[in-house]
């Protein structure tokens, strides 16, 4: 069965068989049971128990065979040590969807991953799909059906949530019916076997009860799939992230700058910004956005009204707009005239707008009214602080019916204060005006919006460049490289490859002799570089593995004997080839280029500024493979360096597209060869514009 049609019938499902049904209280098989009964389901609910003939008023039945009706969805909750029977009944009973909340797969070691295996293969064998195994269940609120075994069932609304935590779902349940905040949908992913985020975010994605979608993860089962999802999702509706733990490209050994670089959870944040999806640090500020969107336009534009009676708050959320990247609008003539003639004088009638701390609730409501229509206001914060003549209440009432008067632009409330504020918010929250206690809460609501918009705009269908390469060339010395034991290829095989790319770099080629070290400098002209040729050694200089600048077969010769006996002495355990022998390139901006390969998202790209200090400066940027054009200009632009290229003080500015097509050129060479683990260029060279870019040393890893 298609895994969308799946999640089609597990959303919707006409019939409910509860494997596991109980007729005691404290049991899972009883709580499912319950909840499915008093979420309002309306569809037939068959409990299973060999041991029951009638369980919560519904009939039961020895086994899901003996049910003469078609059964749309399973849910699982018995022993894990009998779940593979009870799914080959379901496969042979033709259910179309299963949800195992039974636990004791994969997370309790190898024998319950082999067991989780068996399940999957199941799956694909009798065309089912699976949610868990290890998870809370499913929540509908549309249909509406509880199919878990939580404590409640959350209100309706459109919010769609996924989590891979079902004890972290009990809680944001409990909390949101405090909250009064609606989903739609209620997903727990536990083990993900089977279905896993990116088959959910494709479904909510699909789902016409769902506006916005909010992910709790630890990992992603796979990364293009999820990017893919996502953006093919987040031009309709926004994605939130809440990523914890420690990403699997973690495990990797990194040798690389680029590697050493890459920290666990750098490929997460890059994926993140490449599809589009906006990542929350907390579930607070997940659920603080959510309240914003539930409620509200998204905003057109960055430039935010304040309305307020006190200027200590004002202030702060002036310095909260800023840091969060949204601007303080400067508002029109025609607004300023207003305020001014409505207004005492003492008023503030600018931005913020300060209508003093005896503002009523007319005040408020000109205010918040004035900011509104003003062509230069995208959205509107409105603070109130209670003091002697402020009359909470009515202010809550007047926002409401200025937002219900013009809805189409963000209006956020943040009332500061305790119990003196409990009826106020709720007026606010009836009236569907998102409130908050901090100024600082709000504006990062307001802000993650406006930057939604942003990341959704800037998704587009570009074509990924494809230059002219010789692979096999590359099979070769990669073949070579592995028939010799080795994972680190020398400098003149890295450099190899690099020109079967076409990659601009400096010639090199390896000497076994001083004899041949003099013979290949005549070949390759005056002045050369001499470096030591062993995988074993990856930081030449450390070691006086390198001599530069070399002018004469003189020098050449007593390079080529001083490197060996400097290796020798330092590293008497290294393999050693010889001495690469490469031609001296003319210095420029030094830049470093480089890839390491995550586990989840693949070829991870680096740039950055260069050299000896790049482990300490750490200007970098990082963007996945493959990628387009723009991906590579904004690679190097979201950098120091980059800004420095573009020619400061005079300076002409370097070969950008040069340098764009080297990143273009090494974003194909590693994603046409997986076996490449780790590739750093430090450093290249930038020229001048038109002058192009020459890479200095190549280093690359390939894997095991």
């Amino acid at each position: 069965m298609d895994r969308q049609k799946g999640i089609d019938v597990l959303f919707n499902p006409r019939t409910i068989a509860v494997i596991g049904a109980s007729e005691t209280r404290g049991k899972l098989g009883n709580d499912v049971m319950r909840n499915l009964i008093e979420s309002g389901y309306e569809g037939r609910i068959y409990p299973i128990n060999p041991k029951s003939s009638d369980i919560l008023g519904h009939r039961a039945y020895r086994s899901i065979i003996d049910i003469a009706s078609t059964i749309d969805v399973a849910v699982i909750v018995i022993p894990a040590k009998f779940v593979l029977k009870a799914v080959e009944e379901c496969g042979e009973k033709g259910v179309k969807a299963l949800v195992i909340i039974t636990a004791g797969f994969k997370e309790i070691g190898h024998e319950g991953q082999e067991l989780e295996k068996k399940l999957v293969d199941l799956a694909e064998k009798y065309e089912m799909v699976i949610q868990g195994p290890n998870c809370l269940g499913i929540i509908n609120t549309s249909s509406p059906y509880n199919a878990s075994f939580s404590s409640g069932t959350p209100s309706k609304g459109t919010i769609a949530f996924a989590s891979q935590s079902g004890a972290l779902m009990t809680g944001i349940l409990d909390w949101s019916l405090m909250e009064k905040i609606g989903f739609s949908k209620f997903v727990s992913l536990g083990n993900k076997a089977h279905l896993n985020e990116a088959d959910f975010i494709e479904a909510f994605g699909r789902d016409p009860d769902s506006t916005f979608i909010l992910l709790y993860i630890e990992s992603v089962v796979d990364g293009h799939k999820f990017m893919e999802a996502c953006r093919k999702v987040i031009p309709q509706k926004p994605i939130f992230v809440v990523k914890s733990g420690v990403s699997a490209a973690g495990a990797r050994a990194a040798s690389s700058h680029t590697g050493s670089l890459a920290g666990s959870d750098t490929a997460y944040d890059v994926a993140f910004k490449q599809s589009g999806v906006r990542r929350a640090n907390d579930m607070a500020a997940l659920f603080d956005i959510a309240s914003v969107f539930d409620d509200m336009y998204l905003p057109s534009g960055n430039r935010v009204a304040i309305v307020t009676n006190a200027g200590g708050p004002g202030i702060l959320t002036t310095d909260a707009c800023e840091a969060s990247g949204l601007d303080i609008a400067q508002l029109s003539s025609q607004t300023i005239e207003f305020l001014k003639e409505n207004l005492p004088p003492a008023a503030a009638v600018y931005n913020p707008i300060d209508a003093l701390g005896t503002a009523q609730p007319e005040d408020y409501g000109l205010c918040i009214e004035a900011a509104l229509r003003d062509e230069n206001v995208d959205s509107v914060l409105v603070l109130l602080t209670p003091q002697a003549m402020t009359k909470e209440t009515e202010t809550a009432q007047v926002i409401v019916d200025a937002h219900t008067k013009y809805p189409d632009k963000p209006l956020i409330a943040v009332f500061m204060g305790g119990n003196s504020m409990v009826y106020p918010r709720i007026v606010l929250t009836e009236g569907h005006i998102p409130v908050f206690d901090f100024p600082e809460r709000a504006v990062h609501a307001l802000a993650e919006l406006y930057k939604y918009t942003v990341s959704r705009d800037s998704l587009r269908d570009e074509s990924i460049p494809k230059f002219k390469a010789d692979k096999k060339k590359v099979e070769k010395i990669i073949s070579d490289v592995r028939k010799d034991n080795r994972r680190v290829l020398l400098g003149n095989e890295a450099h190899a490859i690099a020109e079967a790319y076409d990659i601009p770099v400096a010639k090199i080629r390896l000497a076994t002799s001083s004899e041949e070290a003099k013979n290949l400098a005549e070949e390759l002209g005056y002045p050369v570089v001499l470096k030591i040729a062993s995988p074993d050694i990856v930081h030449k200089s450390d070691i006086g593995g390198i001599k530069v600048g070399l002018k004469t077969p003189e020098e050449v010769e007593a390079a080529f004997l001083q490197i060996l006996d400097n290796a020798k002495k330092h590293m008497p355990k290294a393999i050693i080839y010889g001495v690469d022998i490469q031609e001296m390139a003319e210095t420029g901006k030094e830049l470093i280029i480089g890839c390491s390969r995550d586990v989840q998202f693949g070829p991870l790209i680096m740039f950055g500024a260069g050299g000896i200090f790049v482990n300490y400066l750490k200007d970098i940027s990082f963007k996945l493979a493959p990628m387009t054009r723009t991906d590579a200009n904004e690679l190097i632009m979201e950098t120091k360096i980059g800004t420095l290229l573009k020619g400061v003080r005079g300076e002409l500015p370097s070969d950008v597209i040069a340098i764009e097509d080297t990143i273009l050129k090494i974003s194909q060479l590693v994603t046409d060869f997986e076996e490449i683990v780790e590739l750093d260029i430090n450093p290249a060279f930038a020229y001048d514009k038109g002058k192009g870019v020459s890479a200095v040393d190549v280093k690359i890893t390939i894997g095991g």
